[in-house]
């Protein structure tokens, strides 16, 4: 009897405690979120944390930021498929997506990528074809504006030989040409207009490249398409909200809209392949 009575205790006790204690929401999602690594670690969380914070709000799917030392080990990570979604240069997205199947969501349809070749003001450089045999700083071979289209265009169009320097950030770029340590240095105008006034007022652009659809936000297929879709609904929604535009802006994105992979269609023409570092 008493240890029925006993059992009997034991079984209202833990209904009761379950009542109390709320159940752990096991359909709470977290996706991983790769940045490629245009600027130091700081500054890429400075931009993108309050973006991903805003985004969780909208879904209720947490995103953890994910850090690369350098472009070519985000690029490692990215062709291992470790990221859930990832906010990658346009040749990236075309290897990705062979290498993974990545899928691209977002981007910014408001402006378009293309190089851009600085100098410093005072050098007597004046065009690409005065970099033949010289050193020429970039960020990593891969780099779309920054390294390969010029890479290739030094090669196939001017017919010129440079000496590469890889200093693994856009911010590095303009400073070792800043500092005289490269005579020259490839970087996209968003990056030479994020930089301190010192450095940019020290420089000069001498080159552009031809113009291609910007920087995507792409998902892993192993994300669902339900999810693919209210995370592209939630940026489009943040481009609308005066706050979170702002932020959008950091990135920078003048406006979002939906991305295809035939955006990038053209890229397949331009000859990359042969300047594509593995």
């Amino acid at each position: 009897m008493r240890i029925q009575s006993f059992n009997m205790v034991r079984t209202r006790l833990l209904a009761l405690i379950l009542c109390i204690v709320p159940p752990v929401d096991a359909a709470e999602e977290t996706l991983r979120f790769g940045v490629v690594p245009q600027f130091d670690a700081r500054q890429i969380q400075m931009i993108w944390q309050p973006v991903l914070d805003s985004l969780e709000e909208q879904t209720g799917i947490h995103f953890e930021l994910v850090g690369s030392p350098s472009i070519p080990e985000f690029e490692k990570q990215l062709m291992a498929g470790e990221f859930d979604l990832a906010y990658m240069n346009p040749y990236h997205l075309l290897k990705a997506h062979e290498a993974q199947g990545y899928i691209p969501l977002v981007r910014d349809v408001g402006r378009t990528l293309f190089g851009i070749v600085v100098t410093r003001k005072d050098s007597p450089v004046q065009d690409v074809q005065d970099l033949d045999g010289m050193t020429v700083a970039f960020p990593a071979p891969n780099a779309l504006g920054a390294a390969l289209i010029p890479r290739a265009e030094f090669g196939e169009l001017h017919k010129i030989s440079i000496q590469p320097a890889y200093v693994k950030s856009h911010s590095s770029v303009y400073l070792n040409v800043v500092t005289g340590q490269a005579v020259a240095g490839g970087g996209v105008q968003k990056t030479l207009k994020s930089q301190p006034e010192n450095v940019r007022d020290a420089l000069k652009v001498i080159y552009k490249t031809p113009q291609v659809a910007p920087h995507p936000v792409a998902a892993h297929p192993r994300v669902a398409v339900e999810t693919r879709d209210r995370i592209s609904q939630a940026f489009l929604q943040l481009d609308k909200r005066h706050d979170d535009s702002e932020l959008l802006a950091r990135i920078p994105m003048k406006q979002v809209g939906r991305a295809t992979l035939d955006d990038y269609e053209p890229l397949k023409q331009m000859g990359l392949d042969k300047y594509y570092v593995q």
